[in-house]
């Protein structure tokens, strides 16, 4: 599996208890893959890499929060949607920033090749903002408390982590939003694996250890 481990509580490294990559993404792939009789690898890789990684068949499947866009099922087949998520405009408490006509003229930073910087790219087509892209989350909002970004557009169930632990941080969700979903990527032409991992994603949504996961990992959030 490769995943970018850079987006609690999706997939994540704890420093604090060690080096392993945790998250909802993570326990997912462990369910799936234990339930389909797999042994299963995490691999770390730049989310802007992934899509490389499962073409080159470097890594056999994808779970990084990642959104089916038209332009990436050119490349790569997905799994039916696992979890659906908002936008979210992350901001400095002082920046004035309430809605997304407030971006006029500012610098908006987003995580390259992520469905958010698409997002942004659809902001500008009518909102004068100058976009700013980086490899991880952190990055991001790095920036923001240094001054350097405006704000960034960040999914909202790993945002509102960021929010809980910097008090100097706030943020809104986009609204009239078409919902942005997660699913497993595999590489082109695997259909019974894409099929094995949909009956499995079908059944953890029936019996409710999809449910029990997004608790844990989102506090219901979902």
């Amino acid at each position: 599996m490769g995943t970018s481990a850079d987006y609690p509580p999706f997939e994540y490294v704890d420093t604090a208890k060690g080096e392993e990559i945790i998250g909802f993404d993570v326990d997912l792939a462990k369910a799936i893959t234990e339930k389909l009789g797999y042994d299963l690898e995490v691999k770390d890789i730049e989310f802007s890499g992934l899509i490389e990684a499962l073409k080159s068949g470097k890594v056999d499947i994808v779970l990084a929060g990642m959104t089916p866009t038209e332009e990436r099922k050119q490349s790569v087949d997905f799994s039916d949607i696992y979890y659906t998520a908002n936008h979210m405009i992350v901001s400095k408490k002082d920046s004035g920033i309430q809605s997304v006509e407030d971006l006029e003229g500012k610098t908006v930073g987003v995580q390259l090749g992520s469905i958010q910087e698409e997002k942004a790219n659809e902001i500008k087509e009518t909102i004068n903002i100058k976009i700013e892209s980086r490899n991880r989350v952190p990055e991001l909002i790095q920036e923001i408390k240094a001054g350097r970004f405006d704000a960034a557009i960040i999914e909202d169930t790993v945002a509102k982590g960021y929010l809980d632990n910097n008090a100097d941080l706030v943020g809104f969700t986009m609204v009239n939003e078409e919902e942005a979903g997660s699913a497993v990527a595999f590489p082109k032409g695997n259909e019974e694996l894409v099929t094995q991992f949909n009956e499995i994603i079908k059944e953890m949504k029936e019996n409710g250890e999809m449910e029990a996961l997004i608790n844990k990992w989102f506090g219901g959030n979902e």
